[in-house]
């Protein structure tokens, strides 16, 4: 079974991630998120899987969180989900999928539940 890493080579977490899974003897398909971002339904699936909103898998520390108001709490899921799509570093890193569950890998420790 192959294990699917939503990943940011720049991040130290989700490198220590991918060489866990690496060490684990996972055979990981890499989805460089920046280049490749999710789509809206992809996300959708994602955080239906992770069991969260599209609001607490965003990065708002990111500029682009201030800087599109995405501080407002009117803002629906949709409208969320497609900023994320828009600027996919406004997406927490990294995301594991296997078995049909998913998990961030903050701590990397994390994925190891799911596999």
């Amino acid at each position: 079974m192959t294990v699917r890493i939503y990943h940011n080579n720049r991040c130290s977490k989700s490198r220590a991630t991918l060489a866990l899974l690496e060490e684990h003897g996972q055979a990981c398909e890499v989805v460089n998120y920046l280049d490749t971002p999710p789509s809206s339904a992809e996300l959708a699936e994602l955080l239906d899987m992770l069991g969260m909103t599209p609001r607490e898998l965003m990065r708002k520390s990111e500029p682009e969180y201030a800087e599109l108001g995405l501080d407002n709490p009117t803002l629906d899921d949709t409208t969320l989900i497609a900023a994320m799509v828009s600027h996919p570093r406004l997406i927490e890193r990294p995301i594991v999928v296997s078995h049909g569950k998913a998990v961030i890998g903050r701590p990397p420790e994390a994925v190891l539940a799911i596999l």
